[in-house]
């Protein structure tokens, strides 16, 4: 036994139609490519106008230094760097005033 479809129309960018047949529980996707011309299609509302696009603006990806920034100021990441640097080098054995004199 078949489950129930539903076909949806599509519109390209040239204007040309074309259906395409979903499952009827489906999420129909606003966009398909068309097997015909290889254009992509925009979903059509029972009417035959656009259907409205549900899409959210995507945010730019934020990087580890952007979190940073929104957590601590420059200064202050800057001076959290120099303190560890001097940890780092008194663990190697070498102080600030050793690297001077090299």
């Amino acid at each position: 036994m078949f489950s129930e479809r539903q076909v949806r129309e599509y519109r390209a960018a040239d204007g040309t139609t074309f259906s395409v047949t979903f499952s009827a529980e489906a999420e129909i996707p606003e966009r398909w490519t068309s097997p015909r011309t290889g254009l992509e299609g925009q979903l059509l509302e029972e009417d035959g106008s656009l259907a409205a696009s549900t899409a959210k603006a995507e945010k730019p990806p934020r990087t580890h230094w952007d979190m940073l920034l929104e957590r601590r100021t420059r200064a202050e990441l800057e001076e959290l760097l120099e303190e560890r640097l001097q940890y780092l080098r008194a663990r190697r054995g070498k102080t600030t005033d050793d690297r001077k004199a090299s």
